[in-house]
């Protein structure tokens, strides 16, 4: 019956929305939990392919994991040794940094007196305080640094990931009497997903070299913080080199002028050109873009489920589940609605 259907439809509908906020609310709860357990999958999925590249070359599973794990560490013992005294001192000078800020925000005043715009300062700093952006900066990366003080149970969990990744061909065709479809899914899944990963990782590193390199020859204080900042919101496409650029073309106004400033904010701009909108969609193609609309939403919604990290993490969820859509027939045209284009309709005469 029409009615009837409809009724049960509106049922089904009411019920996995209800279902939806129930998880979200326990995600956002179960936050210190989850950010770390979300890192650590990441960070498997980049390094599964190197551990299946030493598994081809018929190195042990458990020799190839060892190998990977110490990698990591190494990586990060040198990041950390490189960046970590920058962050502190850059943390340090933030109160200096905000002062210089204000002063030129507050120079700004007879500028608009001759507009005719009568301001106070107070008012002015309400509406606009540069400040605010560098304690913003200093916030993020002390939170940041909260997370990462899990660094061991983020790296045990890689560690156990990696080796259930090595033994669930096994387990599925043990378990399942339809395995090999299981498997197909899961390979087209996983091939998808380490693609993306892999070439955003690489295409991030460039960036963020290149940034480094551009601000070292400018003369910029720290510039090997902001080429790792500029590394890690390289993963937000669209709006996350923006967000890169902010805190370094401040500090260059406040250090060294605004000529430099133009030549940092010309750098960051060509940069950014160069590997979002010229390499990057060529490595990865344009049928793994996102839509704008999804990235900022994507951005909102898990900045605010799991803070500052799920900023981080928010477009490579997303492209996550956008790439198990895309592998189940029945769930394509899902996929289609976060994509950034719209496919050739065919049409039937």
């Amino acid at each position: 019956m029409p009615t009837s259907f409809g009724t049960r439809e509106n049922r089904g509908l009411m019920l996995s929305l209800a279902c939806f906020v129930i998880v979200v609310a326990g995600m956002r709860a179960a936050q210190p939990l989850l950010v770390p357990f979300l890192l650590a999958v990441f960070i498997a999925i980049i390094c599964s392919g190197p551990l299946h590249w030493l598994q081809n070359k018929r190195v042990p599973t458990a020799l190839a994991v060892l190998i990977i794990l110490l990698s990591m560490i190494g990586a990060g013992v040198t990041v950390l040794a490189l960046v970590g005294t920058s962050v502190s001192d850059f943390s340090n000078a933030i109160p200096e940094y905000q002062q210089k800020l204000r002063s030129l925000t507050l120079g700004v005043l007879p500028l608009l007196e001759r507009l005719g715009v009568q301001l106070s300062p107070g008012e002015l700093l309400d509406y606009f305080d540069p400040g605010k952006a560098m304690q913003m900066v200093a916030s993020t990366l002390a939170t940041t640094g909260g997370v990462l003080t899990n660094t061991f149970l983020i790296l045990l969990t890689v560690v156990f990931i990696l080796l259930e990744a090595a033994e669930m061909p096994g387990k599925l065709r043990a378990a399942s009497h339809n395995a090999e479809s299981s498997l197909e899914s899961f390979e087209r899944f996983s091939t998808g997903v380490r693609q993306y990963l892999a070439i955003k990782t690489l295409v991030s590193f460039a960036t963020g070299l290149l940034v480094t390199l551009w601000l070292l020859v400018l003369g910029l204080d720290y510039p090997l913080l902001w080429g790792v900042i500029a590394f890690l919101l390289n993963y937000v496409p669209n709006i996350g080199s923006i967000l890169a650029a902010i805190p370094a073309v401040l500090l260059a106004l406040v250090q060294l002028g605004p000529s430099s400033t133009v030549l940092v904010a010309g750098g960051y701009l060509a940069v950014n050109l160069l590997m979002g909108s010229a390499l990057e969609p060529k490595l990865l193609g344009r049928k793994l873009g996102l839509s704008t609309l999804i990235v900022f939403l994507s951005l909102v919604f898990w900045g605010w489920v799991l803070g500052p990290v799920g900023m981080l993490l928010s477009v490579p969820l997303t492209m996550i589940v956008k790439i198990a859509l895309e592998v189940q027939p029945e769930t394509t045209w899902l996929a289609i609605l976060l994509g950034s284009e719209s496919p050739a309709v065919k049409n039937d005469r």
